[in-house]
């Protein structure tokens, strides 16, 4: 059986690669670089709605879906669109619109929003802050890689993901199985997590120790594995 895993915002599916060998013991991996990520040419606009169509032919018949932070947001509105794969996983998915009364997601989304109003031309100066307020425990070279910078430029280029509307009933209506995972490391990313869990019925598991960068979390790769077979 097939899983696809989608991967988030300034590296591209190379995330991937702590959990990779567990899966590819039992399961065909489908791991594409997002639009506008490297290898591919880079792009002035990437929107998660779009990227939502154009991944969606990947998982065939009945695959799992995993999806991480912007990659978690693509894939939750694959799966409501899909009610055949076969389960949904995502790890911190920025969908801040499910949880606009929480005072914690507030803050943090103002302070993404002022980031992309303001964007630093420097890539580096626009990378430090980005993953700070997101708590992702990458550390940049210096000097970065072509495929880094091409990365943050990508995700400079990102439509605001609390810009989605996720269709929460249609995904609690949806028969597959589903488990939503946060790191314990910022009030605003467990607040979603935990909305998500009580309106799309979902399996809930906290795993801390690597921050946003959840894929390389103590036990992520254990967890997941356990849950898709």
């Amino acid at each position: 059986m097939r899983v696809v895993l989608i991967h988030g915002s300034v590296g591209n599916a190379e995330a991937w690669a702590p959990v990779r060998p567990a899966l590819e013991e039992r399961f065909e991996v489908v791991a594409p670089n997002r639009g506008g990520y490297p290898p591919g040419p880079s792009l002035e606009r990437i929107d998660f709605e779009r990227q939502a169509r154009e991944l969606a032919p990947l998982l065939g018949e009945n695959a799992h879906l995993v999806g991480h932070s912007y990659g978690g947001v693509i894939a939750l509105l694959i799966a409501a669109a899909h009610p055949d794969v076969s389960s949904l996983v995502v790890s911190e998915p920025p969908a801040f619109g499910v949880a606009g009364g929480n005072s914690d997601v507030a803050e943090l989304v103002a302070r993404i929003v002022e980031l992309w109003e303001h964007v630093p031309r420097e890539p580096r100066a626009f990378a430090e802050r980005f993953l700070g307020l997101v708590g992702s425990e990458v550390r940049l070279p210096d000097p970065l890689p072509r495929g880094l910078e091409q990365g943050i430029r990508a995700t400079m280029a990102e439509r605001l993901p609390s810009e989605a509307e996720i269709p929460l009933d249609e995904l609690a209506a949806t028969p597959f199985p589903k488990l939503v995972i946060s790191g314990a490391h910022h009030p605003a990313f467990d607040a979603v997590c935990d909305v998500l869990e009580k309106r799309i019925g979902a399996e809930r598991a906290v795993l801390p120790g690597a921050g946003h960068s959840l894929a390389r979390a103590p036990g992520y790769a254990e967890r997941l594995l356990e849950f898709l077979t």
